[in-house]
């Protein structure tokens, strides 16, 4: 640890001062060798959360970040490389059938996702509820399915962000996770080690999600923006409502089941509302579409024919999972226990909303989630809404369906499951799904 002297850098962010880029390089560096302690890193994760961090120390911070690891380098594979990342919200299955239709209309998709924690779910438990499915795969097998296959979907490897993976754990214990550079350098350093070439961010916004409010969701879609263009990746970001499930289904398999429908044809409004705009956007942005209307077009075009659902089982194949479950999800239905929810005396009226995260946190207790990141998962356990924001609902109809193994908690579930449901007279208006498009070019609301 070279000219480095951490307990100065912590004092001058402590007292509201500026880092240089080579002085941010140099901490990261020694932290993720070993050099500097976890209690004084720490002091300087408190020290940035209260203070703030400019734009510049943001971008030097995923700098130094993204190159801890291997950066990779996609350019001999053809075509423009288009990732996305969301932020995560409760029903968020969109990569699963996002990829597969991006990937038919002919744009590599290299997506490397995370896994669940807390209410949210993660991709790579949901890939993982398809028997055989393997997302831990070497860099090497990764450029091989983005050549052969046109997507690989994929868990953080070792080489890729090392700093990120150590800084998070301790951000977790901290208290310095919802830090709006924090956040983004996180995000960032993971997606441009990908070897992309351009980016679409879906930045969920509301009860269900991580960032709450409005003002919140559209600062970190604006910051993450910056960081993608500062990098020369062409970058887009939608702000997009998380105060209620996207979708019926919550849970890894149950998700998975949802996906397929999707992909085969059936239109779930807002699931695919964010799908088909989101995927827009990569078309457009991987030379595809003129426009990303036009991309909406194509992607449409690819579910009608059959092209992306196509598509999406041989990733499946291709990564070793068991391709009779994704033409056939009955073959699964025997997995766990079912509990049915129907609506007590009394419950009558139009469902005006529903508690995205409260059906989270349900859905982890049913065994579909984490609280830690060692806690195992049920594929199979979750909840499949029969009833949702708009539905009338009269007693003794059928509300939800949820999946465990648990079923000695019946009742607890069930009074959860009723307290998420709110109901009215009439219906109550619906907020759309999409609040805001950002690019470097400023922000566009489309309603």
């Amino acid at each position: 640890m070279t000219h480095l002297n951490p307990v100065e850098l912590i004092i001058r962010k402590r007292d509201g001062g500026m880092l240089t880029a080579e002085e941010i390089a140099g901490l990261i560096k020694a932290y993720t060798n070993g050099e500097i302690p976890d209690y004084q890193m720490s002091a300087f994760l408190m020290a940035a959360f209260l203070r703030g961090l400019d734009p510049e120390e943001t971008s030097a911070l995923t700098d130094a970040m993204l190159y801890s690891g291997e950066v990779l380098d996609l350019s001999d594979i053809p075509g423009i490389k288009v990732d996305k990342h969301s932020t995560g919200g409760v029903g968020d299955k969109v990569s699963l059938i996002l990829a597969p239709i991006v990937a038919a209309c002919g744009v590599p998709v290299p997506m490397i996702s995370g896994r669940g924690l807390g209410h949210t779910g993660g991709t790579l438990d949901k890939l993982e509820s398809i028997p055989g499915f393997r997302v831990d795969v070497s860099i090497d097998e990764y450029q091989r399915l983005l050549r052969e296959h046109g997507a690989a979907l994929i868990g953080q490897t070792a080489e890729i962000a090392p700093a990120d993976r150590k800084l998070y754990a301790l951000r977790d214990v901290t208290g310095t996770i919802e830090f709006i550079p924090f956040i983004a350098a996180s995000i960032m350093s993971k997606k441009l080690a990908e070897g992309i070439d351009a980016l679409v961010l879906d930045v969920k916004c509301g009860r269900g999600a991580f960032m709450k409010t409005e003002p919140d969701a559209r600062k970190l879609a604006e910051t993450l923006v910056d960081i993608g263009e500062r990098f020369g990746k062409k970058t887009v970001a939608w702000v997009t409502r998380m105060d209620v499930p996207l979708g019926r289904a919550i849970g890894n398999w149950p998700e998975v089941e949802e996906s397929i429908r999707c992909l085969q044809g059936e239109n779930v409004p807002d699931l695919m509302d964010v799908t088909t705009t989101l995927a827009g956007e990569m078309l457009c942005l991987g030379g595809a579409a003129a426009t990303p209307d036009e991309g909406w077009q194509r992607a449409q075009q690819a579910i009608d024919s059959g092209e992306a659902f196509e598509k999406f089982v041989e990733i499946v194949e291709a990564q070793h999972g068991d391709a009779r479950v994704v033409r056939q999800p009955s073959l699964l239905h025997n997995r766990t226990k079912t509990i049915e929810i129907t609506a007590p005396d009394g419950f009558r009226g139009y469902v005006a909303d529903l508690d995205a995260h409260f059906l989270g946190r349900t859905a982890v207790m049913l065994g579909a989630g984490r609280l830690r990141k060692e806690d195992p998962v049920n594929p199979a356990a979750g909840i499949v809404l029969n009833k949702s924001v708009g539905d009338y609902v009269e007693p003794g109809e059928l509300l939800a369906t949820l999946y465990t193994d648990r079923t000695d908690l019946h009742e607890q579930f069930s009074s959860a499951v009723r307290k998420a449901y709110s109901l009215a007279e009439v219906p109550a208006p619906q907020k759309p799904v999409l609040i805001g498009r950002y690019t470097s070019d400023g922000w566009v609301n489309p309603f």
